[in-house]
């Protein structure tokens, strides 16, 4: 089955360049209308420009496709909310959002300063929010929508002198799993892509045979598969060089201790059951997470 996308309306942030523009020129080559948003502003998000937005919008209206350029920070909701109004008028409905904008303020948790915190949070996760605020009316009165947030191994896992950067890129998976449970009965599907990609956010991060295998081209076609109509939900894909995996967050089984046992000393005796991984599950929501711990308490 073709997955196609005629007659839907994405918005990309983030798109004037890297991921966000290769996601752009792949939704327009299968028939999307695409709002292309960047602020153009460098990698640490200083400075600010139209012109990158506008080149994709060029690219793709000169293959026969349809497209406009929006530079709003993601960052201001007013901006945002003009942004969704553009498109709106322009093309009537948004049926899919891809939050891909994101900076770089990389230092050692030693050396980051508050401000350095603040502005990553402020675009890769207040921009995100801002957006899917945005939209979110829209697609539950079209009782359809899409949106994409974009994680990190960085978060998932962690990586040296990237705590801002890995906070942010955690807090998009609690905003994926809480978004998706609410979207649900208006057809809104909520997932995340983890990319590993040659971009200008990791060029000076890998060497350059690494980057040439990692090209953004190869990332693309888990996030067109994860806006499409056939799509999951609450679903993180690790994408890279064309290899794709899916990431969850699991829990052992809970070990109950009596009483008797109900001190530090208790834990530390049961720790080896505890983080016992064999017996680990995923919880689709809060409730059968919750429940698992209140099942002792009942019997």
């Amino acid at each position: 089955m073709s997955i196609r996308f005629d007659g839907k309306v994405v918005l990309i942030t983030g798109a004037g360049a890297g991921l966000g523009r290769v996601h752009a020129l792949a939704f327009a080559a299968r028939g999307a209308k695409v709002v292309i948003n960047d602020f153009g502003g460098s990698r640490d998000g200083t400075g600010s420009s139209t012109t990158a937005a506008q080149a994709v919008v060029d690219e793709i209206r000169k293959a026969g496709g349809t497209a406009i350029a929006n530079g709003a920070n993601v960052a201001d909701a007013e901006q945002v909310q003009a942004m969704v109004d553009q498109a709106m008028a322009e093309f009537g409905r948004i049926d899919i959002l891809v939050n891909n904008a994101g900076i770089l303020r990389d230092k050692s948790f030693a050396k980051s300063q508050p401000e350095d915190f603040k502005l990553v949070l402020d675009v890769h996760l207040m921009g995100s929010i801002n957006c899917s605020k945005a939209v979110w009316d829209v697609m539950r009165a079209q009782n359809y929508g899409r949106i994409l947030m974009t994680t990190s191994a960085a978060g998932l896992y962690g990586n040296f002198g990237q705590a801002n950067y890995g906070s942010a890129k955690m807090a998009l998976v609690g905003l994926m799993n809480v978004l998706s449970v609410e979207g649900r009965k208006n057809n809104i599907k909520v997932n995340t892509i983890a990319p590993v990609a040659a971009t200008r956010m990791t060029e000076d991060v890998l060497p350059a045979e690494a980057l040439q295998r990692i090209q953004p081209e190869r990332v693309t076609p888990g996030v067109l598969y994860l806006c499409s109509e056939e799509a999951p939900t609450k679903v993180i894909l690790a994408a890279g060089g064309g290899t794709f995996s899916t990431a969850t967050i699991m829990e052992t089984a809970p070990v109950h201790l009596p009483d008797t046992e109900l001190s530090p000393e208790g834990v530390a005796a049961r720790f080896g059951q505890i983080a016992d991984w064999n017996t680990a599950r995923a919880y689709n929501e809060v409730n059968e997470q919750v429940q698992m711990f209140l099942a002792p308490v009942a019997g």
